[in-house]
């Protein structure tokens, strides 16, 4: 707290849980707090659930009738708010649902990108995001099957990337075809590097 103004300053990733715990953060603000201003520089990567997180604070200061803000965005949840019509300066303050998206950069055809480099965008933020929830999914399984934390869930699967080779996407995606009987067999070196890498991290 700064006198009446509270600033909340979220770090690591927007995912699944995290518009939750934004909720009870909130919720524990005490009564005095006029203003609502979110330092976003410490987020690194959003999906889909940032933007449930947006309408919680959003909804926080509908309710409270007190302004809201979330700046300072950065890297590729600025990208993913561009692109979904929000201004990344700062989100709350664009359009509501239902409305016509305000352009972030002036209009006129000098400005504006093509469509086709928007798309391609569009489609290779998809892919960070299906990659990024693969990886999640295979920490999961990790921990689940082997009782360990989600640091040494992540330590085990950057290792086995590093000794195989192979893209984290491709080892998280072997960590989870071993759950599936009927889906491919991983390739040899990958259950190899992870074979290791488990016998290095786990008692």
């Amino acid at each position: 707290m700064d006198g009446n103004r509270a600033l909340l300053t979220p770090r690591g990733e927007l995912v699944h849980g995290s518009a939750d715990a934004l909720a009870r953060k909130l919720a524990q603000l005490p009564a005095r707090a006029a203003r609502v201003d979110l330092d976003m520089s410490g987020v690194r990567f959003m999906d889909t659930a940032g933007l449930r997180f947006l309408d919680v604070l959003r909804d926080h200061g509908s309710r409270r009738s007190v302004p809201v803000t979330a700046t300072r965005w950065s890297g590729q949840p600025r990208r993913i708010l561009a692109l979904v019509g929000l201004d990344p300066a700062d989100p709350l303050r664009s359009r509501s649902r239902g409305d016509v998206p305000t352009p972030v950069t002036a209009p006129g055809p000098a400005r504006r990108p093509p469509v086709r480099v928007r798309e391609d965008e569009v489609e290779q933020l998809r892919r960070e995001i299906a990659a990024r929830l693969a990886v999640d999914r295979a920490r999961g399984i990790l921990m689940a099957a082997h009782g360990c934390g989600s640091d040494a869930a992540w330590h085990i699967l950057r290792e086995t990337s590093r000794l195989s080779g192979a893209p984290l996407h491709t080892v998280a995606a072997a960590v989870t075809a071993d759950t599936d009987r009927a889906g491919p067999r991983p390739p040899q070196e990958v259950r190899e590097a992870l074979a290791t890498a488990l016998a290095r991290h786990l008692p």
